[in-house]
């Protein structure tokens, strides 16, 4: 049975990692443990994480002795390492670093037991240090075993001719969960359920999504509130947003392309005017760059202002708008309030919550429109964790760019966006889009493209 050392840093990204490796000798050094110790009391994702993980170890104690190893469901075995000294390690590596524990406990269990060891981290350098001392290490995903090699887009283009455009635009039925859709002119990889399509031919296009029911619908431009599609990704959004059997929705892009206020109009738009929902929740990860938010002054509410300060400047743009005047006289809103007594007022009402991602946590949450925002900035098991607070007539919107990542221990394909439309696509509930095109201003649109990092 190989064995299997797991970093601290995995842990806290899965509390379930140590249950990902069926048939291995998972080895959990004792250093940490005392690391887990030293994050368990921060009232954050990763102190949630360490307090999970470390019940369940404790768990673990009453069917076994740690020390000596306790058979897991997946037929492999979880063993506390206690390392008694460092003497493996070559000189030149600092004693005091945490991590060169693992290293010399990977020394050492290769050379007693001659079988194959793997660190698991999530820090590269680690994993070079491993290499040099000829210990195997790899990095982590939520999966393990599978590699994403391309992200999911949610949208393609097939080239068609003008004759199946015409037949489309006529009502006719274009089938596409077959091996080869007669519309493709060539050989095209199988379309998924509620996957956006641009059919192109020489001189004509049109915008379509893969209906559950089998056959292509049309993607026509919707206005909400005082927003028009300005391209044909936003149309796609667009249309994602506002359908009622689509309950989940992963919208990725850069800064400036419009996804959150997009979702942001799709969420107010069916509170305040269909009442499809009875209430709006926007919330996003609390990422600090600097102090958290324990340290900052006064009052819950003047604690979140900085992480909150895009999603008010969204919602002002969108209220202050005088198209809207028929929503705010349906809701008995007065125009003449300045745009903070609107949004406290909303507030009050029940129609309004922006809040930190953390007060979401536990609850069932019935006919809401949840919108996360930054979701690239949830670990796995945190997305799952939003995801299944969806009570009865509620839709969740998670949207993010998975480029711009604040999180030390997820990357491109790890992230909470990614891992969530890599396991949801192809469902009929669930629906991607992927935004390219900034729509900010030029500025904005430039900037992003040429000063990438």
């Amino acid at each position: 049975m190989d064995y299997v050392i797991l970093d601290t840093n995995i842990l806290l990204l899965d509390p379930n990692a140590y249950l990902k490796f069926p048939n291995k000798h998972i080895i959990i050094p004792l250093i940490v443990i005392e690391e887990l110790d030293s994050f368990k009391r921060e009232m954050t994702s990763i102190g949630k994480a360490a307090r999970e993980i470390i019940r369940a170890i404790d768990l673990l104690r009453t069917k076994g002795k740690l020390t000596e190893g306790v058979k897991l469901e997946n037929s492999s075995i979880l063993q506390v390492f206690i390392l008694e000294n460092l003497e493996e390690l070559p000189e030149g590596l600092d004693r005091v670093i945490k991590d060169n524990y693992l290293l010399s406990t990977g020394i050492k269990l290769k050379k007693v037991y001659n079988k194959k060891v793997t660190i698991i981290t999530k820090d590269a350098d680690l994993r070079i240090k491993a290499d040099v001392l000829g210990i195997h290490a790899e990095d982590y995903n939520t999966n393990h075993s599978d590699t994403i090699e391309k992200l999911y887009t949610g949208e393609r283009i097939i080239q068609t001719t003008e004759e199946w455009i015409d037949k489309f635009y006529h009502n006719e039925e274009l089938i596409w969960n077959v091996e080869k859709p007669n519309f493709a002119l060539d050989y095209i990889e199988p379309i998924v359920v509620n996957e956006y399509i641009t059919l192109k031919s020489e001189r004509k296009s049109a915008l379509a999504r893969a209906h559950k029911s089998g056959r292509l619908i049309h993607i026509k431009e919707k206005k909400i509130l005082n927003i028009i599609p300005k391209n044909r990704e936003q149309r796609f959004t667009i249309d994602a947003l506002l359908d009622p059997e689509i309950q989940l929705v992963t919208i990725a892009g850069r800064a400036g392309t419009g996804k959150t206020l997009l979702a942001l109009a799709a969420g107010l738009y069916q509170v305040l005017e269909n009442q499809l929902y009875k209430k709006l929740l926007v919330a996003r990860p609390v990422i600090p760059m600097g102090r958290d938010i324990g340290f900052l002054p006064g009052e819950l509410e003047e604690k979140i202002k900085p992480w909150m300060q895009p999603i008010y400047d969204n919602l002002e743009f969108l209220l202050e708008n005088d198209e809207n005047e028929e929503i705010y006289q349906k809701e008995k809103i007065d125009k003449k309030r300045d745009i903070h007594t609107t949004l406290d007022y909303l507030k009050q009402m029940g129609i309004l919550d922006v809040e930190p991602l953390t007060y979401i946590r536990g609850r069932s949450i019935p006919r809401q429109f949840i919108i996360i925002d930054e979701a690239q900035n949830l670990s796995p098991h945190e997305a799952k964790t939003i995801i299944t607070r969806a009570g009865i007539g509620t839709k969740i919107v998670l949207t993010g760019d998975y480029y711009q990542i604040d999180h030390p221990y997820l990357n491109l394909y790890t992230n909470g966006i990614s891992y969530t439309f890599n396991k949801m696509m192809g469902q009929p509930i669930f629906a991607h889009v992927t935004l390219e095109k900034g729509e900010r201003s030029e500025l904005a649109e430039l900037a992003s493209k040429l000063m990438e990092l």
